[in-house]
């Protein structure tokens, strides 16, 4: 394409003819029809007097025919050329609306170039491209990416390879770790549902009076049966959570999972419970430790969220509400600006009436029941202006509690895809 021979470049061009070839497509252009637009990419050729300037505008030239190299798209040049003659520019329909303006930008033609027939068109299809591309990024996550959980868990699987007794441990890992991989795993996983149900029911029955039994200074005292059950369930609960310790290939993520997080937080009330029981006994002067140890029996409750390594759509659930913190935060702000507006708006009407709304923070109980639907009834406006406060308040609540649930849905959907192509790698592992 360049000639070798001659390398001079003559910057007068006056009526002289430039050949421009755009990826194989040879076209003639005028030095008259391109000073019309002298800020283009073609209208800037007319200003260049050096090689130097001539290559920041096109990938390769040859003097001696005047012509210009191009490495571009050739189906849209056509559309330029069109442009250089009327001065409008019109849409190439066969085009991404983001390449075609990626290639006009290229050109250096302005957008406010197109024509009226193809304006509207160009800024429709480029603004639904970003929603739908938004919508996209939404379903995935909040934040910027989130770990691929097929790939951590072949690499985990890799790690076993290097260690001893390597594929003895990768057979009990796994069937303590995926409920749907074997038929011992669910074997293992109904019984696991089980002590954790038992656990649950337990608890139960110990916070019924019929059940409770007092030592003989009016202290209440475990019963011998339900506290049996209750050491059942912390042996296996503590065996579940050494076991998959010593069988995991790589401690550290085991340590940050959420669910083994729960696995040893429904445990450790029970151990911090019974130290303190050796460190200090029953002293009946200890009562704030006495409370701190009701609090932590309390967190058995906890042990419910062990159903969640179980099930798909519990994990899937947690995964949606971890990366919907945007959305939920937003959802958070709308209420906190519905409920102060309509706060104020009913303690304006309703606080000479002696109806429970005579404070502001009176009413921002009010207001947070009104907004979020659940109407309570135990404090109500009477006035006429109270009413119709109160019927903006539950109005509003329902539009801005339905604005977010279907961003929070399609991040369910997605997860709840993930964690099933999780399961069928899991399943494809024993091939």
């Amino acid at each position: 394409m360049v000639n070798e021979t001659s390398r001079s470049w003559d910057p007068k061009f006056e009526d002289q003819a430039i050949n421009v070839n755009v990826g194989g497509l040879k076209r003639k252009l005028s030095s008259s029809t391109l000073s019309r637009f002298p800020n283009t990419r073609l209208g800037q050729l007319l200003a260049c007097d050096t090689e130097e300037s001539i290559l920041r505008i096109c990938d390769d030239y040859d003097v001696s025919k005047r012509e210009f190299y191009f490495d571009r798209h050739p189906g849209l040049f056509p559309y330029v050329l069109n442009f250089y003659q009327t001065g409008k520019l019109h849409m190439m329909d066969e085009l991404c609306v983001f390449s075609f303006s990626q290639e006009i930008e290229y050109w250096g033609i302005n957008e406010f170039f197109l024509d009226s027939c193809c304006s509207y068109r160009y800024h429709d299809r480029k603004t639904e491209s970003r929603r739908k591309n938004w919508d996209e990024e939404s379903d995935v996550s909040s934040v910027d990416t989130s770990p691929d959980e097929i790939s951590n868990f072949n690499r985990d699987l890799m790690m076993f390879q290097g260690m001893k007794y390597g594929n003895c441990r990768k057979q009990l890992w796994l069937t303590l770790e995926n409920p749907g991989y074997s038929i011992p795993s669910r074997l293992f996983s109904f019984m696991s549902i089980s002590v954790v149900l038992g656990s649950i029911a337990t608890m139960c029955i110990h916070s019924m009076p019929k059940h409770q039994m007092f030592d003989e200074f009016g202290e209440q005292i475990d019963d011998p049966r339900l506290q049996i059950v209750e050491y059942f369930c912390i042996v296996w609960f503590s065996m579940e959570v050494c076991s998959r310790l010593l069988l995991t290939p790589n401690v550290k993520r085991f340590c940050f999972h959420p669910l083994n997080m729960i696995d040893i937080v429904s445990v450790l009330p029970f151990y911090v419970t019974l130290l303190v029981d050796l460190i200090f006994g029953h002293s009946t002067d200890l009562e704030d430790l006495g409370k701190v140890i009701q609090i932590l029996r309390l967190m058995r409750v906890f042990r419910v969220l062990k159903l969640a390594r179980h099930s798909t759509g519990l994990r899937s659930l947690g995964a949606t509400l971890m990366h919907s913190y945007r959305e939920v935060g937003i959802l958070l702000l709308y209420l906190g600006v519905g409920v102060c507006v309509f706060s104020g708006m009913a303690y304006t009407a309703e606080k000479d009436e002696g109806v429970g709304l005579d404070t502001i923070p009176a009413c921002w109980w009010w207001g947070t029941v009104s907004m979020t639907t659940v109407g309570y009834g135990d404090v109500v406006p009477i006035t006429v202006a109270g009413k119709l406060a109160a019927s903006g308040c539950i109005l509003g609540g329902i539009l801005v509690v339905a604005l977010p649930i279907t961003i929070i849905f399609n991040k369910f959907s997605h997860f709840y895809r993930q964690e099933k192509a999780l399961e069928e790698a899991v399943r494809g592992s024993r091939r």
